[in-house]
């Protein structure tokens, strides 16, 4: 298998396809390399088997990073709507869901057959079931890699190995181990997008409330998401609780507000006064799930008629719901963690096309990178835009 290429690109995933492809488009030799089985792993069980593929709205605003500035010229040379683009001209169906999300009607295996035919069509040649060894300069500029076939060189080397999160998925830290060996600095990786779990003595008094879930407001700093917040038998998940996963950091308490919308103090007083002999629980239940209702008036002991409920305790009870303060004893971790925080410095890359500054054809993109997105299809932008601009220089 020993051979020569303009460029190889490590990882088959969304950012590596698609820099192979743009690469390819532009009349180079590409191989990308991979030890899964099939590529694009992550995007064939993304968005429920659906691939929210990306997000109308992304922008700068909706990562995080070290220098927040970073992702902003990839982001702005491949937008949204070039991706968009690219998914009609293959006739996938696709529909827009809530807070501008995209998905196929069909199947993520769409995407992932569109980015392999575009490959093909570049003349990529795509290479999996291949164990990747070690990585070295080549005298007079390039890369060469073993492999489990055999080594290959490169002028141009990138790598698309993604994060930590899944591990069952395959996901390593390759990406960083290489960023070292070529002595590039890393901001500390943890698990984003993940659920938090609590500590026993909570988890315990919660137990019955696994498996409901309620729209919500959850707060940290001066960080807020509005999304659903379900409840489970480790803890918090839901949309609400994966975004502010990404900013809470060990020790910091969040702030959880139920049913944001309603202003549950007003509507528990024109509850008693219309029906001053039901209790605060079933009057509470009117707003919020049964059991959710009984674990909040229990909570504040709210017993007895609404009619003997003053002002006071009425504010109380709502203040439970709607200004519930939970410190998290950590998260599920990678296991189930949507993507990796942190990552390859971005002070060490060139933003407008993601090579490494002081090393020629040395290219990092994707999740590896320290650019991590909210939920809701802003991770697979970053990751067809970092390659794409990659794929224009590699």
């Amino acid at each position: 298998m020993a051979g020569r290429y303009d460029v190889i690109v490590l990882g088959a995933g969304a950012a590596g396809m698609m820099c192979a492809i743009r690469a390819g488009q532009r009349g180079r030799s590409v191989a990308v390399l991979d030890h899964a089985v099939a590529p694009g792993e992550k995007i064939r069980i993304s968005g429920g088997g659906r691939c929210n593929f990306t997000n109308i709205h992304a922008g700068p605003k909706n990562f995080l990073s070290a220098n927040p500035h970073f992702a902003k010229s990839a982001l702005g040379r491949f937008t949204p709507k070039d991706f968009l683009a690219m998914v009609e001209g293959h006739g996938i169906a696709w529909h827009e869901k809530t807070l501008g999300q995209l998905f196929c009607d069909n199947s993520a295996k769409d995407i992932i057959r569109m980015l392999t035919d575009e490959m093909r069509s570049a003349g990529v040649d795509l290479r999996l079931r291949t164990e990747i060894g070690a990585i070295e300069p080549v005298a007079g500029g390039g890369y060469r890699v073993a492999t489990s076939e055999g080594a290959l060189e490169a002028t141009s080397l990138v790598i698309a190995t993604g994060g930590k999160s899944i591990p069952k998925m395959g996901a390593t830290g390759f990406a960083y181990r290489v960023a070292e060996q070529f002595g590039l600095p890393l901001i500390e990786t943890r698990p984003g997008l993940v659920p938090l779990t609590l500590d026993p003595q909570l988890l315990q008094r919660l137990a019955p409330l696994a498996g409901i879930a309620a729209p919500a407001e959850i707060r940290h700093g001066k960080t807020a998401f509005r999304e659903a917040l379900l409840f489970t038998h480790r803890g918090l998940s839901g949309p609400a609780i994966l975004q502010i996963s990404s900013y809470w950091r060990e020790g910091d308490e969040i702030t959880v507000a139920i049913e944001p919308d309603i202003d549950i103090f007003i509507t528990l007083k024109t509850a008693r006064q219309a029906n001053g002999r039901q209790s605060a629980q079933t009057a509470l239940a009117e707003i919020l799930p049964k059991r959710l209702a009984q674990h909040f008036a229990e909570g504040e002991g709210m017993s007895g008629n609404m009619a003997d409920q003053p002002d006071r305790r009425l504010q109380q009870l709502a203040a439970a719901v709607q200004a519930w303060p939970v410190k998290p004893s950590g998260s599920e971790g990678y296991r189930t963690a949507e993507v990796t925080l942190g990552g390859v410095d971005t002070a060490c890359l060139d933003s407008r096309t993601m090579q490494v500054k002081t090393i020629p054809g040395l290219f990092f993109i994707g999740e590896c990178v320290d650019v991590t997105g909210w939920l809701g299809g802003y991770n697979f932008q970053w990751a067809w835009a970092s390659g794409h601009v990659a794929g224009e220089a590699a």
